[in-house]
């Protein structure tokens, strides 16, 4: 009886840390909702206030704004129908995404990285590339 008891004990264990480790790699759903509808000044509110920029011919670090605008340019001109999330996960303090964003213009891949900047996870990384596959 005893061993079911404590077999009981560290099942519940696991299962509590891995639903809190499920629960830590979760981005934040304004950045899907953001992409998906092309809305650049909403994905701002998540950056950090430099950010690595690779789109396309582009790929500097901008200064928060100045990205802003380089995706409001792309957003305007490849207006969005679609993203979805494909897969994310985390590494000590960073968490990325990669995702597949469709727009009337073609499809592209979407990574992008957060780091944690005091209590906030904000955007590091974008990258948008387009996706020849589909």
């Amino acid at each position: 009886m005893r061993f079911i008891i404590s077999t009981a004990v560290v099942l519940i264990t696991i299962g509590t840390l891995a639903a809190i480790t499920q629960d830590q790699t979760k981005i934040p759903a304004g950045i899907s909702l953001a992409i998906k509808s092309g809305n650049a000044a909403e994905l701002a509110k998540y950056m950090n206030s430099t950010v690595e920029l690779l789109l396309l011919e582009k790929e500097d670090f901008y200064k928060k704004v100045v990205a802003e605008t380089i995706l409001k340019d792309f957003f305007n001109e490849y207006h969005t129908k679609d993203f979805i999330i494909r897969h994310q996960g985390a590494r000590n303090d960073a968490q990325y995404a990669i995702g597949n964003l469709e727009t009337e213009k073609g499809n592209f891949r979407v990574y992008f990285l957060l780091k944690k900047v005091g209590t906030e996870l904000l955007i590091h990384q974008i990258r948008i590339e387009s996706d020849n596959a589909q």
